[in-house]
Formats: structure tokens, sequence, C-alpha cells
């Protein structure tokens, strides 16, 4: 995998290839040059997440947490959800989508609260993904103050949602 910088947006990306071998780029939130309300230096996010680096891994890095992974994904919780890097409210509860899949599923964002980004496979299992063509891209889900990856945003059971990392969120 190769990284370069988007000339139009100044945000840098990795560069995945497809298995038709097209490049797919890959948003990744510490590599961004984008100008975020909210920076933070690693040891800043280190301290922030008491030095957990999974967390690291999925708000700074766009890794995908395993299912189940957090509580959060059985039930929602009033009156809602904010983003774990920056306290930015996210999601409310009235949103959540119960789901057994392991992650926690909203309807939507609130307005302004999320920016959006192509995404690649998703790294700790979308190679034992059977697709075929050019189907691994994503669209992933970020905070707008922060940048921190939140998760994705897809179909599931024939309705789209955001698919979201219990990790990313926090309780309001």
């Amino acid at each position: 995998m190769t990284t370069g910088t988007n000339v139009a947006t100044g945000l840098r990306a990795e560069q995945v290839r497809a298995p038709s071998g097209r490049l797919i780029a890959k948003y990744i939130p510490e590599e961004s040059d984008y100008p975020y309300e909210v920076r933070r230096s690693k040891v800043e996010w280190m301290d922030l997440l008491d030095g957990d680096a999974k967390a690291y891994g999925i708000l700074r890095k766009a890794h995908t947490e395993w299912p189940k992974t957090t509580e959060l994904w059985r039930e929602a919780h009033e009156p809602g959800y904010l983003c774990r890097g920056c306290n930015l409210p996210m999601y409310e509860a009235g949103w959540f989508q119960p789901l057994d899949k392991g992650w926690v599923f909203f309807h939507h964002a609130k307005p302004n609260a999320v920016m959006l980004a192509l995404d690649g496979p998703v790294r700790e299992y979308g190679r034992s993904m059977r697709v075929s063509g050019d189907r691994l891209a994503l669209t992933e889900v970020h905070c707008r103050r922060c940048g921190s990856h939140l998760g994705h945003h897809l179909p599931v059971e024939g309705v789209h949602l955001h698919c979201i990392n219990g990790t990313s969120l926090k309780l309001a």
C-alpha cells in the first residue's frame, strides 16, 4: 500500500487495490491535513484514550473493531452518544437501530456532526470478504470536529445505516 496527498482536498489517504486492480483511496485520520477544529498530537490522543492502542487504531487509523467489542450495540442509551475524541454530540438514542451484528447502528447522525469519505477494505477481515469487482469501497463516517473514524454508512438488511464502532463513542 502506498500513501499520497490528494491535491484537491489536502487529505492523505492510503491507496488500496480492488480485485479488479483499480485504486481505492482510504481516508486515514492521523494523516489528514484537513483543518479540523480539534487537533492533537499522537501523545495527546493516547493520553485522552488512556493509552488504549486499539482505541487509537480505531479513532485515528480508521481500523474497525471486531463485532461485539463493546456493549453499546445491544440497546439504545438515552439521551444519546458523543464522539469519544472530542465530545461532539453525534447520535440520538431514538435513531438507534437494534441489530444483532455487534456494532452500533443509527439511521442518521445529528446535523453537521459527521463527514464522509471513501474507504477501502476493512483491514482486520476485509481480505476474507468474498466480493467481486470494486465493491470493496465503503463510505467511511468520521467526526467533522476532530476527524476521528466512527464507522461506515452502508446498506444493512435493505436499509442504509450508520454502522458505528462502539469504541468511537461515549454516552452523553
